[in-house]
């Protein structure tokens, strides 16, 4: 397999739930070998003038910081063959939505990621209804996004 696909790598890392689900991801991603990392968008890699807002919480006031991270990642989503979400049932997050909307909107590949452990657990019905796939964390690293497929989510909705 080659390392085709770049994705553009939607995740939360705001709570210690969030930040370990991102970690596992971007593991499984790099041992994927369908996965193109290096020419991938990571969100975190591409902060404006490399400021990072989870270290630097005042940027939240900052129009330009803000209106340049925004539009970086639209950016992003834009030039990538696809979405991967990395999802928290229990962590909704508005961020993401709109990355999923602009993906879809786009007409990317939308692959959801969900924790082993929260797999199965009820899921928003507009973030159920948008993704194309949904797999388990533990599935990242082995599945081929050269044969991108359609299936739905095993849980319910809310």
């Amino acid at each position: 397999m080659t390392k085709s696909k770049t994705v553009y790598f939607c995740a939360g890392w705001f709570t210690d739930k969030q930040n370990q689900a991102y970690q596992a991801a971007m593991k499984a991603i790099e041992a994927n070998p369908t996965v193109d990392v290096e020419n991938s968008y990571v969100p975190l890699q591409h902060q404006y003038k490399g400021l990072r807002v989870d270290e630097h919480p005042e940027l939240l006031e900052d129009k330009e910081w803000a209106t340049a991270t925004y539009n970086g990642d639209r950016v992003g989503v834009s030039t990538s063959d696809m979405l991967l979400a990395v999802y928290i049932p229990e962590e909704e997050d508005v961020g993401m939505g709109v990355e999923l909307g602009m993906a879809r909107a786009l007409g990317k590949y939308i692959c959801v990621v969900i924790p082993d452990e929260d797999f199965g657990k009820p899921i928003n019905l507009m973030s159920w209804g948008i993704a194309d796939n949904f797999i388990k964390m533990s599935e990242l690293a082995t599945t081929d996004f050269n044969k991108p497929s359609y299936n739905f989510y095993a849980g319910s909705v809310y």
